[in-house]
């Protein structure tokens, strides 16, 4: 009889796609679903989709991720990361299934001065961060074995992503205004899908330990703002024959958006460390890796 898989949600999205993608390395059966067979706002293919996979471990990547648009679509961000993360998570309690579910630093609202911990009380700014945290407490709530894995500024050779953004603004603009006072960790997805693939395949070997339950922290090492970001993005890009645009630092005041953003989102992950032994690359060394990628994506027919 073939190993149970794990299940994938949201095989479109950046992470879903580099989970899916990585998993034979890792030796793990994998299973990627997204919609319509896997779908937060059709509750029932959630029931459906773990019935027919029958999987091992869960990781859900599937969620609303668009920060500014959430503003004007509450009940859909909502139903995407609260409702039907917690529909999944009761589910998988039923099945004893254990759950690994991903949120965002953008549950804090940037004023700490420091890297957030696990235990940090949290503070959202909008309406994507009030929902993914809704979606946190909903999954604890639920009692299944999850781990919630907190990340920042996720970044790949595919999918909708800030790098591919500058990289097609050097392309048409002959300057870019790039915000200046926001800090973060850009983490490359191929990275953030090897730390969850290596925890999926810790617990499938060892069996659920009570000390991997909980809230961790998983970003790529190192911090920037988004015109440091965009001023590495672009530097590595310009080896390679994109245009060199100049780069303008700006402040938040000057480029609004529908949500407000937290000034200083970075996470702390030695609790991450502490307890599966897992640190993700530097992102300067990830942002090396993922440029040259987009371009050579972006030259294929």
């Amino acid at each position: 009889m073939p190993p149970r898989p794990i299940l994938i949600t949201g095989a479109s999205g950046q992470l879903g796609h580099a989970l899916a993608a990585r998993a034979p390395a890792a030796g793990l059966p994998a299973r990627a679903i997204g919609r319509p067979g896997f779908d937060f706002d059709a509750p029932e293919t959630i029931a459906r989709a773990l019935a027919a996979a029958d999987p091992a471990l869960v990781v859900n990547a599937a969620a609303w991720t668009a920060v500014d648009a959430a503003e004007t679509s509450a009940d859909a961000a909502f139903r995407a990361n609260r409702d039907g993360p917690a529909t999944l998570a009761t589910l998988c309690r039923s099945r004893g299934i254990p759950l690994i579910h991903v949120s965002t630093d953008y549950v804090f609202d940037g004023t700490k001065g420091a890297p957030y911990t696990e235990t940090d009380p949290i503070a959202p700014l909008g309406v994507y961060g009030h929902s993914k945290a809704a979606g946190e407490e909903a999954i604890l709530a639920a009692g299944a074995d999850a781990i919630i894995l907190r990340t920042a500024w996720v970044f790949s050779a595919t999918g909708k992503n800030f790098a591919r953004t500058m990289i097609a603004a050097a392309r048409r603009l002959p300057a870019l205004r790039v915000v200046a006072d926001q800090r973060g960790t850009p983490t490359a997805a191929e990275d953030l899908a090897d730390a969850i693939l290596a925890i999926a395949a810790r617990i499938l070997a060892e069996g659920w330990q009570p000390g991997f339950a909980g809230i961790f922290h998983a970003t790529s090492a190192g911090d920037t703002s988004w015109h440091g970001f965009a001023t590495e993005i672009l530097a590595l890009a310009a080896r390679h024959g994109t245009p060199h645009p100049d780069i303008i630092p700006i402040a938040t005041a000057d480029w609004p958006t529908p949500a407000r953003r937290p000034a200083d989102s970075r996470l702390d992950t030695t609790k991450l460390s502490q307890t599966f032994a897992l640190a993700l690359p530097h992102w300067k060394d990830a942002t090396a890796r993922i440029v040259p990628a987009i371009l050579a994506q972006d030259e294929t027919p």
